[in-house]
């Protein structure tokens, strides 16, 4: 598995679907001979959405490794206890380095709500020129943007030229993130300034790696908000095209779909916005109760 592409991602069981969709576009856009290393990280999958992962791709292109998120973070009381609606489980990209073997010099991180429309491969052999980290610009575009961006960013010595990249698409390099020190730097960030931490996880990255980060062809994460007519990566940010409320890019929706019934959901029908409006006011309820057990007297 030397040779192995090695790709991290982590799905509840709510986006069992769009982690369907996902890699059954990385297989079919896969032109070489790579077996891709698969470690996703199950964050209360069912074990009947676990089977039908498992069944929508080929075991010739994907060797995959389950993990457990108590497994990965045990001690989740270490975790911000920020103000955003994302779940718990966006900080597992910051654990990453220390839970896959620490002999690879590189792993590719994706979020579950994309699809892949080239050769992964293109990515993985990225020169990163010395950088821990390589990503895209996001939608926010720089430190000082009024949506999104580092709202703190005077008080922390940014230049508001700053440019903000977007968590969701990291090729990292998980040795000299260990070097640094990275996850706990971090965590600390974003504990330290969690009313400013919109975007939590991504917050903190772009704090501690201001100016250190590599940055990519905006292709590799083309957001649904976008009109790119040429994405090597789609990340439906927002709204999924799994919701009936669904309005952004309708091509990329139809390329989402495409994908998905080559998979055992491929008769899945868009659902109502309430279940996105009840995930939301969910992970809330959960990080209110986990503040309340921190600070509860052992």
């Amino acid at each position: 598995m030397n040779n192995a592409i090695t790709i991290v991602t982590v799905c509840d069981n709510h986006y069992a679907v769009m982690l369907a969709a996902l890699l059954k576009s990385i297989e079919v856009n896969r032109m070489g001979q790579e077996q891709i290393a698969l470690y996703i990280v199950d964050d209360g999958l069912k074990a009947s959405s676990k089977s039908k992962i498992s069944e929508s791709v080929s075991g010739q292109v994907f060797d995959l490794t389950w993990l457990n998120l108590d497994d990965v973070i045990p001690d989740q009381t270490m975790l911000p206890l920020d103000n955003s609606t994302f779940p718990l489980n966006v900080y597992i990209r910051l654990f990453i380095p220390h839970f896959i073997p620490p002999s690879l010099g590189r792993v590719l991180y994706l979020d579950v709500d994309m699809i892949v429309e080239t050769d992964i491969a293109r990515l993985w052999e990225m020169d990163m020129q010395g950088r821990v980290i390589a990503g895209v610009v996001d939608r926010s575009e720089t430190v000082s943007s009024k949506w999104g961006g580092i709202t703190n960013y005077q008080e922390l010595g940014l230049h508001p030229e700053t440019k903000y990249f977007n968590s969701g698409l990291l090729l990292m390099d998980p040795i000299k993130w260990r070097e640094e020190d990275l996850t706990s730097r971090i965590l600390a960030c974003v504990s330290e300034n969690s009313r400013y931490a919109g975007f939590p996880d991504q917050y903190g990255l772009n704090v501690v790696l201001a100016n250190q980060w590599l940055e990519l062809d905006s292709r590799w994460n083309s957001y649904s908000t976008s009109n790119n007519t040429d994405p090597y990566v789609i990340h439906f940010i927002g709204v999924k095209p799994i919701y009936t409320s669904y309005d952004l890019n309708n091509d990329y929706r139809t390329r989402f779909f495409h994908y998905l019934r080559l998979t055992k959901w491929t008769g899945f029908k868009p659902i109502s916005n309430n279940f996105r409006l009840m995930k939301k006011l969910y992970n809330k309820i959960v990080k209110r109760w986990r503040g309340l057990v921190s600070q509860t007297p052992s």
